[in-house]
């Protein structure tokens, strides 16, 4: 016959988890999977200013990779507007932020 605190036995008999302390874990797993905004170099900047401007003015097609914290997101179509004044552009009739470009295709 074993003794419940002989080893682990105190631990292996109470394996329940105070709420916060889940909720904790759960916060600190997720903050763990947030993305870093990526770093542009000037070169890149001018790559993609002259992507935009290309598209806008040609009427062409662009795909834009865009900065969020939990995931990569692309935005594709022909640009209608670049407002630099408040640092944005316009596809499809919705704004976005060029501080939030990671790359265009």
């Amino acid at each position: 016959m074993r003794k419940k605190l002989e080893g682990n036995g105190l631990w292996e008999s109470s394996r329940m988890m105070l709420p916060e302390h889940i909720r904790a874990l759960n916060h600190q797993r997720r903050e763990l999977q947030k993305r870093q905004r990526v770093q542009l170099d000037d070169q890149e900047m001018e790559i993609i200013g002259n992507r935009l401007t290309a598209s806008l003015q040609g009427r062409t097609e662009v795909t834009v990779k865009l900065f969020d914290e939990w995931e990569q997101l692309e935005v594709k179509g022909i640009v209608e507007r670049i407002d630099i004044h408040t640092q944005r552009f316009m596809v499809d009739g919705e704004w976005f932020k060029l501080g939030d470009i990671e790359g265009i295709g």
